[in-house]
């Protein structure tokens, strides 16, 4: 069985000699190929206007790949030629190519995916496939195609479903795409999830042994993957995989999700332990350790996982649970004593329980008015703050490769007092609303939060140092100013300044703070959200509009992107929800979008004075529709699947 890791490129662009340096190093732990994602993170030849600023030089992307070579390690390009495509159709040239068109004048939107079906996409796929060809070292391209959900929004797409099917025209596209490739001498791959969805084109696909599928899911399993579309529920590919004479890859993921600024260490080596034990039972192709989105982490984490990983099959008899595989991750990778490794193994495992994770941790990162109102103390983010800071002083983590960890666990510790902090401001703003409604003094309350205010900004100048930290660790230093962490925390800043003017407003005329805030609008609808059956569902709140219109006022994804939400039915998985409302008269709705249901209790409308409930307050009210079994789900974020209009008593 094959052995391969992925570097995501396309996300941020990583200092070549970083990684050329590691390239030995992953050779050593017995990897034998390395997937690149790339998408816009370098100037293809054939391509010219693709490329963004920060782009390698077409020369780099060569050097490395020669560089892997003579390693041991052949590559494997990864060029999105049906979802993912945003980084084609963002330019003029390929615009036109989008599946997605304007329903009035039918021009192509800005954003989406591109049509299988449009004259120019063969063209489009032999500059890619033909400028790649040559850094297909591995003698394979890998096309993603993954979570494509716009098939069948381009005319010529509709009637070619109308046809032969959904199935039928994905299958159509592959071939497509085959042939481009397999004129090439090459090996055509792509993410196993469409065929998934769409079994049906398993038996419609090209000449099967020049096919690889790749597998994957992130969370720890049993036996089987699960599909979150499908509500966790389990599927089975491999078998018809292996009879269509398909390659099948186990693929785990080794690092974060999306706003993640560590990763969530046990569940990820669970998966990658789940994937293993998997790519043996089921006799697999290879196995593909992929990384994805890591621009808020340091890199060396994602090594680490890396390194972690390896002792799966260069030490089998340590076990493949989570404290093991980290410990002799940490080993491998920064050279610690079995001691030292077995006891910051321990420390960070501890931290997945203060993970900043899921839709409902990372809303701070944009607003703070939806998220301080809400019924959550502010207690157990200052203890994880205090917990990750301590150990963000370990001596094991003092030097090079782990003082970029040391960073992370520092970062990690503020974005804890930050959710502590924001809690403790919105109290605040509470119980100065209530003082003077009752022209009560204010001023212990408003001496309070200035110095909260005063001591939150110190922990921002901190974390600036330390977001800097485990940016440069690999990345080129001139770059920092433009990274997501530094857009975060600049967000926070201006919110902050925002926050203290408020309080200055207070400090001169008490009325003013009946007033919205940064961390509290005038009135706030609170509810609970029971996230009985995950899928992909989002929950909005609209307000109805004098001429009759309802217009969303807020709304949020489910997605918590943790291992106790996927599950078909998890227990006590509640989610805490806040929405400012300017006019508390006008009527209010809450509803469901996408994929599946929930069930919303608890709502009230508070200004911190005054509260209205909607009765009865404890009763459930089930929004939405079941999600799926089996087929190709609706997935739409803009359209509501069912209402709960308000009514306050």
């Amino acid at each position: 069985m094959l052995r391969a890791f992925q570097w995501d490129l396309a996300r941020q662009v990583e200092r070549l000699d970083h990684l050329l340096a590691l390239l030995p190093r992953y050779a050593d732990w017995g990897y034998e190929r390395l997937y690149l994602h790339l998408e816009d993170a370098v100037d293809y030849p054939s391509l010219p206007g693709v490329a963004r600023a920060d782009a390698y030089a077409w020369r780099d992307l060569e050097k490395l790949v020669r560089a892997a070579d003579a390693r041991g390690i052949r590559v494997v390009p990864i060029a999105n030629l049906l979802g993912h495509t945003q980084y084609l159709i963002k330019t003029e040239a390929w615009r036109d190519l989008n599946e997605l068109r304007d329903p009035v004048t039918g021009a192509a939107l800005p954003i989406g995916q591109i049509c299988p079906l449009h004259p120019r996409t063969p063209e489009l796929a032999e500059k890619l496939i033909g400028d790649l060809a040559p850094l297909c070292t591995a003698g394979e391209i890998h096309v993603g195609l993954d979570e494509s959900f716009h098939l069948g929004k381009h005319p010529l797409s509709r009637a070619e479903i109308a046809e032969v099917g959904l199935a039928g025209h994905f299958a159509r596209h592959v071939a497509r795409l085959h042939g481009i490739v397999a004129a090439r001498g090459l090996r055509l791959g792509f993410w196993a999830d469409m065929l998934a969805l769409l079994p049906e084109a398993i038996p419609l696909l090209p000449p099967h042994t020049t096919l690889s599928a790749y597998d994957w899911y992130y969370h720890p399993f049993a036996q089987r993957p699960r599909m979150e579309l499908y509500n966790f529920s389990e599927y089975e590919l491999a078998p018809a995989l292996r009879a269509a004479g398909i390659a099948y890859w186990a693929c785990p993921m080794n690092g974060a999700f999306r706003h993640e600024v560590a990763p969530v260490w046990g569940e990820r080596l669970q998966n990658i332990a789940a994937w293993w034990r998997r790519a043996q039972a089921v006799r697999a192709d290879g196995f593909l350790v992929t990384s994805w989105e890591p621009y808020r982490l340091a890199l060396d984490t994602t090594t680490l996982m890396d390194a972690a990983a390896a002792t799966l099959w260069l030490e089998p008899p340590r076990g493949d649970d989570p404290a093991s595989l980290l410990a002799a991750g940490l080993r491998r990778f920064a050279g610690l004593g079995a001691a030292s490794a077995r006891t910051l193994a321990r420390g960070l495992l501890a931290t997945d329980a203060h993970a900043f994770a899921g839709n409902s941790r990372w809303e701070i990162n944009t607003r703070w008015d939806s998220v301080g109102p809400r019924r959550e103390s502010a207690l157990p983010h200052s203890a994880a703050a205090r917990r990750l800071a301590r150990l963000a002083q370990s001596p094991a983590l003092r030097t090079p490769p782990l003082a970029s960890l040391a960073a992370t666990l520092r970062f990690q510790s503020y974005l804890a007092a930050r959710d502590a902090f924001v809690r403790q401001a919105a109290s605040h703003a509470a119980r100065l609303r209530r003082l003077a409604a009752k022209r009560a003094d204010v001023s212990k309350i408003l001496a309070r939060a200035q110095e909260a205010a005063v001591a939150f900004a110190l922990r921002l100048r901190s974390a600036r140092k330390d977001a800097r930290e485990m940016w440069i660790c690999s990345r080129p230093a001139d770059t920092f100013a433009d990274s997501q962490n530094i857009a975060v925390l600049a967000g926070d800043a201006a919110r902050l300044r925002a926050w203290q003017n408020w309080l200055r407003a207070v400090a001169r005329r008490p009325a003013h703070a009946r007033r919205a805030s940064p961390v509290l609008g005038r009135w706030t609808l609170r509810f609970t959200v029971h996230h009985f059956a995950p899928a992909w569902q989002k929950v909005v709140v609209e307000q109805q509009q004098p001429d009759g219109t309802w217009r969303e006022l807020y709304g949020r994804v489910t997605i918590e992107f943790r291992a106790r939400a996927a599950r078909p039915h998890p227990a006590q998985l509640r989610l805490e929800f806040a929405c400012p409302v300017v006019d508390p008269d006008a009527p209010l709705r809450i509803a469901t979008r996408c994929v599946g249901q929930i069930a919303v209790s608890h709502i009230e409308l508070t200004d911190g004075v005054v509260t209205r409930e909607h009765r009865p307050l404890r009763t459930r009210h089930v929004l939405g529709t079941p999600a799926p079994t089996c087929g190709w789900p609706q997935v739409d974020w803009t359209r509501n699947t069912d209402e709960l209009p308000l009514v306050w008593n």
